[in-house]
């Protein structure tokens, strides 16, 4: 709950009409689920613009809209408390920030090129073994996600798991401003938004930005197996305390005696605790053990973890196993860059069957010039993962072109614009049988899951 004047102290903003005793209840950016008492912050998107329903949100009953500064809006008579900024999605960031520093919890902010909400996810769910955690839903990352989720705070939560995300320079370190972390999480570093991160430098470079913004204790998990991050974790700074996680090289948290055994993960941490995951995909031991790490921060003893561990359920589309008709499938298709395909491809390679491997592969996007190497990097690399390809996209065709240079079998390649058309193939064409195993990735926008319909 808000009294105005916390409103205007943490926005900056100016106070343009108060009816007497205006309380604010909740924040909202939605009309559709506004309540009476809540406050309406009206926010300009890509398809929408929060101040065209500002009328809406007052007939709802909001006791205050926060508003741009130069948008004419009538609001003499109005119920409602008034509130000019000039930005307004920042002052929903600067209300959460405002809100978070209300609350003496510790907050653990998880970033990283992949693996981010599994190990979000893991994270929330090994710490409820002992705790009340608060997380941001889903794939909720950015200014907009990131700030809502911690405006859910109130005094029964004892811990805070937030994700935090990024495509251009300076977000994760404005995100992390907002949620001021104890314990950061940096999952690896991988090339993925290129467009405007550039290279690997500038991704880590963007990432690194969550360990400049740690509160006490400033405790950061590092992933040692990760060449950039290994060299910040050796090299023991002084502004924060590193734990590091990995397989191939020593380090606080460390697995061991890996076995994949029918769609499941087998794995000792610390050469002594039995781990088992429900998933084919090798790389989620990395994402289990930086949740491992941070639960035993908080003193969370190991057979409890494990036994989280053992009923954790992976998000879905993110190197899901699924059986259809007796078909086997896994299912990538939440989103793809170089690195989680690679990891995909590695997935594929090691899984046990008698009939074809096929890919179904869809376009990777927000890799800026760097698109096409990557690309056809990719297509040289399938012969040792996969004996039937479909590309999907303008730009996967140029990985289907360097997979018939590097040996690949023509008639077992195919193309096609659209996931529609890559379902005609597969089923029509292909006709997977039993025994047959079908990976399908791509980045979002390419809406990959239609394949499955």
């Amino acid at each position: 709950m808000f009294k105005i004047s916390e409103l205007l102290e943490a926005t900056g903003g100016k106070l343009i009409n108060q009816p007497p005793g205006a309380i604010v209840r909740c924040i909202s950016i939605d009309t559709r689920a506004i309540n009476p008492h809540d406050a309406f912050i009206a926010i300009k998107g890509n398809n929408f613009d929060g101040h065209d329903f500002i009328d809406a949100a007052i007939k709802k009953g909001a006791a205050c809209i926060i508003k741009e500064a130069g948008r004419k809006i009538k609001y003499k008579s109005c119920k409602a408390a008034f509130i000019e900024v000039d930005d307004t999605i920042k002052s929903l960031g600067n209300i959460a920030n405002f809100w978070r520093r209300k609350f003496n919890i510790p907050v653990i902010a998880v970033t990283g090129s992949n693996g981010k909400t599994t190990t979000k996810e893991m994270a929330a769910h090994v710490l409820s073994a002992k705790y009340k955690v608060l997380k941001n839903e889903g794939t909720k990352n950015n200014h907009i996600g990131l700030p809502m989720a911690l405006l859910n705070l109130d005094a029964s939560y004892d811990i805070a798991v937030l994700e935090v995300g990024t495509n251009h320079p300076g977000e994760v370190e404005y995100l992390a401003r907002i949620c001021q972390p104890n314990i950061g999480i940096i999952t690896n570093i991988g090339p993925s938004h290129l467009e405007f991160l550039r290279d690997l430098k500038g991704v880590f470079k963007e990432k690194y930005k969550i360990t400049e913004n740690l509160r006490t204790p400033r405790i950061c998990i590092l992933n040692t197996d990760d060449d950039l991050l290994k060299k910040k974790a050796c090299a023991k700074p002084k502004e924060y305390f590193v734990l590091g996680i990995g397989i191939k090289n020593p380090c606080d948290f460390s697995a061991r005696l890996i076995k994949s055994n029918a769609g499941a993960l087998k794995f000792l941490v610390n050469e002594k605790y039995k781990f088992t995951l429900n998933t084919l995909g090798y790389y989620n031991i990395y994402n289990a053990l930086s949740a491992i790490a941070a639960a035993r921060v908080f003193g969370i003893a190991y057979k409890d973890i494990i036994k989280k561990m053992d009923a954790f359920d992976f998000p879905k589309s993110r190197l899901n196993f699924l059986e259809l008709g007796g078909i086997k499938f896994i299912d990538d298709t939440y989103n793809s860059n170089p690195l989680s395909l690679r990891q995909a491809l590695k997935t594929l390679a090691d899984f046990k069957t008698a009939g074809r491997k096929i890919f179904v592969m869809g376009d990777m996007l927000e890799l800026g010039s760097h698109k096409e190497k990557f690309h056809r990097h990719a297509g040289q690399s399938l012969l040792a993962s996969c004996n039937v390809f479909i590309a999907v996209g303008d730009l996967s065709r140029l990985a289907a072109e360097a997979a018939k240079n590097s040996g690949f079998d023509v008639n077992n390649i195919f193309t096609c614009r659209t996931s529609s058309q890559a379902r005609e193939i597969l089923f029509n064409r292909l006709s997977p049988k039993k025994g047959d195993i079908v990976l399908v990735k791509g980045s979002r926008s390419m809406k990959m899951e239609e394949v499955f319909k």
